[in-house]
């Protein structure tokens, strides 16, 4: 794939004492569109980082998942900041997004939400127009609030990124679409850009045409949500990039996936069958958590003394 770490070789190397935020905007401005796997913890950033993608997006989804709750705004903002602080820790060299979800009050509580991820160590922040609690997206009956307040949260947003001064990216997500309509959707979009949006992301289009009339109509940059079994076509990135988006988001493929090897795994148990087959070599599980990394630096510094 065009967008994999391993190609940015040694002007990439050379940067690597920049913002996130400068990373993120430069991964944004190349003109293949982004494909960034979404993730919930530490081992799954790893992971992410480790098959040389560029970017990644923290999922509520799955941070709630991890939790043991529905993505259902259950989980607080210390908690959601929280999990951030773990994946910013556990990546090396890519930027991530934190999902903001509804700013976890009014405008003013938008913008300390918007502060708190850029100091733990986001690069982006997505914000949307749900009332709280929200829901995931593709689930069940959802509520946004009025324009004017879904407007006043992005602004307070941007806010934030200007006046905290590291370029944050920010994602201004609208669910609209499933309850007022498409046309509504895409008014919110285009204010959205007016207020200073970088990323707009329109949740849920329905259909391949309602995906084309919003590349067209809403300038900027543009996130696809890629939710296998979800509402909107999953369509392939090289489609998305000619239609007029930027990232192509896969918000739940490696809860999903590790979910379906766990059940299958907990059957064999059950049942005294092998497990082995579904299994990495316990030398490469060790080298994704870290053991190869903190052997190598034990080392060293036992040489030292």
């Amino acid at each position: 794939m065009r967008n994999r770490l391993c190609l940015l070789g040694a002007a990439t190397a050379a940067a690597l004492d920049a913002s996130m935020p400068a990373r993120l905007r430069a991964v944004l401005q190349k003109p293949q569109i982004s494909v960034m796997p979404c993730c919930y913890d530490g081992v799954t950033a790893r992971l992410v980082e480790r098959a040389g993608f560029e970017l990644t997006f923290m999922t509520g989804f799955g941070v709630a998942a991890a939790r043991g709750y529905a993505d259902a705004g259950l989980l607080s903002f210390g908690e959601m900041q929280d999990s951030a602080r773990m994946i910013a820790s556990a990546l090396k060299a890519i930027p991530f997004f934190a999902d903001g979800d509804t700013g976890y009050g009014n405008a003013v509580n938008c913008k300390r939400t918007v502060r708190g991820y850029a100091q733990v160590g986001a690069a982006g922040v997505m914000i949307e127009d749900q009332v709280s609690p929200k829901r995931c997206g593709h689930t069940g009956v959802k509520a946004v609030v009025p324009r004017d307040e879904a407007v006043a949260r992005v602004r307070a947003a941007c806010d934030a990124r200007d006046e905290h001064g590291g370029g944050l990216v920010v994602i201004a997500r609208t669910d609209a679409n499933a309850c007022l309509g498409f046309d509504e959707a895409l008014d919110r979009c285009r204010r959205f850009r007016e207020v200073g949006a970088d990323v707009t992301f329109l949740e849920a289009p329905t259909s391949v045409a309602q995906m084309e009339t919003y590349c067209r109509e809403v300038d900027g940059w543009k996130l696809a949500n890629m939710l296998e079994g979800g509402l909107t076509p999953v369509l392939p990135p090289a489609d998305l990039e000619a239609m007029g988006y930027t990232i192509a988001a896969y918000p739940l493929t490696l809860l999903s996936a590790s979910t379906r090897t766990s059940l299958e795994a907990l059957a064999r148990l059950d049942r005294g069958a092998s497990t082995e087959d579904l299994l990495l070599p316990f030398g490469e599980l060790c080298d994704v958590v870290g053991f190869t990394e903190y052997n190598a630096e034990a080392a060293r510094y036992a040489a030292e003394t």
